[in-house]
Parts: structure tokens; C-alpha cells; sequence
């Protein structure tokens, strides 16, 4: 059975992206969130294996988003995805407890490998 990925992002060129790079793998995109209030709700009703989350969104950013969903779900398995890679935007995500990270723009091995890596 396919692993169960919510992807969280305003641009939907990133969605139609990361769809296309999990064609014939282990996961699917189960669900689509423009923005943390959205993700915050879905989360609750479908609760995915794995969140992928854009760091810079309107309304609530993907490291709000990220708090909310980890406060009442420790074990969440949570990804940060931003062109945004400087030391300070690194220390805020690993603040959070998140330890996974990719940069855009990213490659399908990469993400495919972090995924993988995170249900090792």
C-alpha cells in the first residue's frame, strides 16, 4: 500500500512538480493545502504518513503550520521545502524538532530519498 503524502504549498507548479516526481514510487499525494490553515484541518481529517510543508506561505507559514500539527501530533512525520537555505532559516526549522529539510529546487532522487529515509 502507498504511503499517504499531504503536500502543502501555494504554487501549484511545486504541486504538479512533486506529483510528477512520485509517479510509480512507494507514495501519493493524497491531499493538496494552498496554505497552513487548510493543512491544519485536513491533517486532523486524514491524517497522512508524511507532510510535506512550503516554509513561505500566506497566512500561517509552514513553520506555524509545522507547531501546530507537532503539538498535537508528536510523531507527525513533517518535511520543510523552501528556496530559503541560510543559517537563521535552518535554526528555526530545527527549533521546531523538525529535522528534515530539502531546498527548491530539488531533484526527484533527492526527495524520493528523504521520503524513503524518513520511514527507514
Amino acid at each position: 500500500m502507498k504511503k499517504q503524502l499531504m503536500l502543502v504549498d501555494d504554487s501549484l507548479m511545486v504541486k504538479l512538480q512533486i506529483s510528477k516526481m512520485l509517479e510509480n514510487t512507494d507514495f501519493e499525494i493524497v491531499a493538496y493545502c494552498a496554505n497552513g490553515e487548510e493543512a491544519i484541518a485536513k491533517y486532523e481529517e486524514i491524517l497522512p504518513d508524511v507532510v510535506t510543508l512550503d516554509l513561505i506561505m500566506p497566512g500561517i507559514d509552514g513553520l506555524e503550520t509545522a507547531q501546530v500539527i507537532l503539538d498535537k501530533h508528536p510523531d507527525a512525520k513533517l518535511i520543510i521545502v523552501s528556496s530559503l537555505s541560510d543559517e537563521k532559516t535552518i535554526n528555526a526549522i530545527e527549533s521546531t524538532g523538525i529535522s528534515t529539510y530539502i531546498s527548491k529546487p530539488f531533484a526527484r532522487d533527492g526527495l524520493i530519498n528523504i521520503l524513503n529515509k524518513l520511514f527507514e
